[in-house]
C-alpha cells in the first residue's frame, strides 16, 4: 500500500511540475510575442515636426496587416451590409443596457464589414466611445484599437497606461474620473499629422474637415474623391497614428 501511494504521489508531482513548466513557457512565449510586435513596427514611431506617429499600415482585426496601399480594401463579400435603421436599433439597445443617461448616439457609418457608431456625452459633447455592429449577428461591441487602448475615460486601457473601464461582459463603466479633455496635441495638429501620414502612406487620400475628440485621442474620417473612405485616430498626447482597417468599403452614413 505504501509503495502504491508513493507511486501515485510521484505521478501527481510529475503532472504538477509539467504544468508549471508549460505555464512558464506559455507566459514567456507571449512576452516574446509582445516584444516582437513592439520591435518590428507595430507601434513604432517616426518623428515629423517633433511629433511621433505610427508608420504601420494599420492592424486589421479582421485578418492581418493592411499593406496594399489602399484604404477600405478588407471587404467581406459574403455578408450583407446593415441598414442605418438596423444599426441604430442595435446601438440604442446597447446604450440602454449601459444605463448611462449622459450617453447618446451621434453618428453611424455603414461599411460592408460592419457598422460604426460614435457615442458622445450629452453634457460635454466629447466623444465617449466608438462601437461596431456585426452585420451577421447584430452584436454591438467596443471598437478595437484606440477606443480600447487610448480612451482615458471609457476605454480598457487609457492613453496614459491606466486601466479605464470596460466591463468583463463588454459594457463600459467610468473608472477614471480624472480624464481630461485638454490634450497636448490640438485638433489642428492632429489634422496636420493625419494628412502628413496619408500623404506618405496613401497618396490621394485626404482628411475630413474636422477631428472628433475623445478622451485621449481624436478620430478623423478619411476622404477620397469627396466621399468617406475610412478613418484613423491620432493620440492626443504623442501624435501617434492608428489606421482603422477593419471597416471595408463605405456605403452610407447618418448623423
Amino acid at each position: 500500500m505504501n509503495k502504491t501511494l508513493s507511486i501515485i504521489l510521484a505521478a501527481i508531482g510529475g503532472v504538477i511540475v509539467a504544468a508549471l513548466i508549460f505555464g512558464v513557457g506559455f507566459f514567456l512565449g507571449h512576452s516574446n510575442l509582445f516584444a516582437n510586435n513592439s520591435s518590428t513596427g507595430y507601434f513604432s514611431g517616426k518623428t515629423i515636426n517633433n511629433s511621433a506617429y505610427s508608420m504601420m499600415g494599420g492592424y486589421n482585426m479582421m485578418g492581418g496587416y493592411n499593406t496594399t496601399g489602399s484604404i477600405g480594401n478588407n471587404d467581406n463579400a459574403n455578408v450583407k451590409p446593415l441598414t442605418i435603421d438596423q444599426a441604430k436599433q442595435a446601438v440604442e439597445g446597447y446604450l440602454k443596457n449601459l444605463n448611462n443617461s449622459d450617453l447618446e448616439l451621434k453618428e453611424i457609418m455603414i461599411f460592408n464589414n460592419n457598422a460604426y457608431a460614435r457615442i458622445v456625452e450629452k453634457s460635454t459633447g466629447i466623444g465617449a466611445m466608438e462601437l461596431l455592429v456585426d452585420p451577421s449577428t447584430l452584436a454591438v461591441f467596443p471598437e478595437y484599437g484606440p477606443n480600447m487602448m487610448w480612451n482615458q475615460k471609457y476605454g480598457h486601457m487609457g492613453g496614459n497606461g491606466m486601466m479605464g473601464g470596460v466591463g468583463m461582459m463588454g459594457g463600459y463603466y467610468n473608472n477614471y474620473s480624472s480624464a481630461s479633455t485638454q490634450m497636448t496635441v490640438s485638433a489642428e495638429q492632429a489634422m496636420q499629422l493625419a494628412q502628413q501620414y496619408l500623404d506618405q502612406q496613401y497618396p490621394g487620400y485626404k482628411t475630413a474637415t474636422d477631428a472628433d475628440p475623445f478622451y485621449g485621442y481624436y478620430t478623423i474620417d478619411i476622404m477620397k474623391d469627396n466621399q468617406p473612405a475610412g478613418m484613423l485616430s491620432v493620440n492626443g498626447y504623442s501624435g501617434q497614428i492608428f489606421l482603422h482597417t477593419w471597416h471595408g468599403t463605405f456605403i452610407e452614413m447618418w448623423e
